[in-house]
């Protein structure tokens, strides 16, 4: 039986809320990454409404 695949925010690699951590390990890419990707997001404004929005809804790992 295979493990379903679940977006959590990051617990050990966290900088503000761990929503760039949770996505670089629910992506397997680096979350320096998915962190340069959201700040450029965020110059658009866009990008700061995702992260908040992701901050609120994504859950704790367990």
């Amino acid at each position: 039986m295979t493990q379903e695949k679940r977006l959590f925010k990051a617990r050990n690699n966290r900088i503000f809320f761990g929503v760039c951590g949770g996505i670089g390990e629910y992506l397997g890419i680096d979350p320096n990454a998915v962190r340069i990707a959201t700040v450029l997001l965020a110059c658009t404004g866009t990008g700061i409404l995702a992260y908040i929005i992701a901050a609120v809804l994504l859950p704790e790992k367990a």
